[in-house]
């Protein structure tokens, strides 16, 4: 049957023709001036622009920009009243490998060495192909992101999966020191950004010429307020060229994540803003986009039950705790894992803790957050005026004030000191930095936090191929002007993300496909 068919006869569980979603236009009722040479329906636009970007975050800003720089007209639509998406939470720290700044460094690194951690943390569900091609292209993006106003900490660092030290946090220490130079330079380029318009359809073509199937445009409500699904103004918006699907996770869509996982219960919190939410991940695979690996759904282990979203105080968990200081639980007052696995072993570490009636703490002393303060300027400051990272004057201060056994814990820490001194971790196998070893736990003051894991990114999507063309699930071919990047995108991180790997994808993809959305043909 041809696609044609398969729609008007709901095969495909779908009703993506143009003329007829959403339109009181149908080829019934159309005027001559209306039909096209086969006598369809025109799809009738309120407006029509070049490049559509659906969402705001690190990979729809990163489209905008390539598509206006490559002369295309270019709107953004963001469902909420504020863009940025989770981007805007984000810690805004990227992985590049084989960067400029390795090189004057004197740190060895490839693309390669990253394709490799990424295959063998992803369990091999990542796309070959998807993946080089990321990793390929990170070193270069990195570099187009200075251009257009990123100030990078050149402090290099780890995550847990990383071989190298390969991690950079913008200088700002958040997302927003990419989302603000980004946007900056989209308002001089005369990009338009809507909020508060959500997406409700996507439109496609069902002629049965050479550009069958292809996407035209979409349907969305202007003035639309988050969780009023009736609410603003339906309105249709056309494309010359293409649209870019960058709408994110939906880590915060309790029903949908259940039907997924049933593990992931209501009450387990998440790092994403309140509108990482499913719809786009249904319309996408309402008009035939094929969705992977969906039910792969990670958790950021290192959070604090204290905090809403992603919180502060996981980059100390993660640079001061897990770099230059150790982990342990309060049943024992020793170690219990590696505290550079990957997070899906670390996750279900802590949580075993947890089951137990004991809590997982990250560990440092005024050596370690010395060292996490050459990363995150000013970070201590913050996490302890806001209470979820506490300090003490000696290790049996902060025992009792956790409930431990201070002999338990003081012995925990000597086991893991002479394990740094030996220069070799034969408990747990973690790698040591060179700073950890020269800097054994053992200067006041003391500094923990609780971890507590929250749902953080969605590892599926839809299916992409390298030059980012969403592929349609009938035929396995790219549905002609679709385009994805970032979290939506699936096939790419496999079971579980690295740290640092998810601001490069977003920003290389999606410049990626700004660009590809740009030069097809109008």
């Amino acid at each position: 049957m041809q696609r044609r068919e398969l729609l008007r006869n709901g095969t495909l569980g779908v009703i993506g023709a143009v003329g007829t979603v959403g339109a009181s236009l149908t080829a019934g009722a159309a005027s001559a001036a209306d039909l096209d040479a086969k006598g369809s329906a025109r799809p009738t636009f309120d407006r029509t622009v070049d490049v559509l970007v659906i969402g705001s975050g690190f990979a729809g800003a990163a489209a905008a920009l390539a598509a206006a720089e490559a002369g295309a007209e270019v709107e953004i639509v963001e469902k909420m009243a504020f863009a940025g998406g989770n981007s805007a939470l984000s810690g805004g720290m990227m992985a590049v490998p084989g960067s400029s700044v390795q090189k004057k460094q004197g740190i060895e690194d490839s693309p390669e060495k990253l394709v490799e951690d990424m295959q063998r943390i992803g369990m091999g569900l990542g796309d070959p192909e998807l993946v080089r091609a990321l990793c390929n292209e990170a070193a270069d993006t990195f570099e187009w992101t200075r251009r257009h106003g990123v100030v990078w900490n050149e402090n290099l660092t780890g995550k847990g999966g990383h071989s190298a030290k390969r991690c950079m946090v913008t200088k700002e220490g958040t997302g927003q020191g990419i989302l603000k130079p980004f946007y900056a330079e989209l308002a001089q380029k005369g990009v338009r950004v809507r909020t508060k318009a959500f997406v409700s359809r996507i439109l496609r073509d069902e002629s049965d010429d050479a550009t069958a199937g292809a996407v035209t445009g979409v349907e969305l409500r202007e003035g639309y307020v988050f969780g009023k699904p009736d609410s603003g103004k339906l309105v249709r918006v056309g494309v010359r060229r293409g649209v870019v699907l960058a709408y994110g996770g939906f880590a915060a869509d309790k029903a949908y994540r259940r039907r997924l996982d049933p593990k992931l219960s209501d009450d387990l919190k998440t790092t994403n803003q309140p509108g990482a939410t499913s719809e786009l991940w249904r319309e996408a695979s309402r008009i035939g986009a094929r969705i992977i690996q969906a039910d792969w759904i990670q958790c950021l282990p290192t959070c604090s039950p204290k905090e809403e979203g992603m919180g502060l105080a996981t980059h100390f968990a993660d640079i001061a705790g897990a770099l230059y200081g150790c982990w342990v639980s309060t049943l024992t007052g020793a170690r219990f894992a590696s505290e550079f696995a990957d997070r899906k072993v670390l996750t279900d570490a802590i949580i075993g803790v947890m089951g137990k009636g004991g809590q997982a703490l990250a560990v440092a002393d005024a050596n370690g957050v010395a060292e996490m303060e050459k990363v995150r300027p000013g970070l201590l400051k913050k996490v302890v005026e806001a209470g979820v990272v506490t300090e003490h004057a000696s290790p049996e201060a902060l025992a009792k004030a956790y409930g431990m056994d201070p002999a338990a814990f003081e012995a925990g820490i000597r086991d893991y000191n002479a394990l740094v001194r030996a220069g070799k971790d034969t408990a747990f196998g973690r790698p040591l930095e060179k700073a950890a070893k020269e800097l054994a736990l053992d200067r006041g003051p003391w500094y923990a936090s609780v971890m507590s894991p929250k749902l953080h990114h969605c590892m599926g999507g839809v299916t992409v191929n390298a030059a980012t063309e969403v592929l349609d699930v009938m035929t396995d071919r790219p549905i002609p002007g679709l385009y994805a990047a970032g979290e939506c995108a699936g096939g790419i991180h496999g079971a579980v993300r690295i740290g640092a790997c998810a601001v490069m994808d977003c920003l290389v993809n999606g410049r990626k496909a700004g660009a590809a959305a740009a030069a097809r043909k109008a």
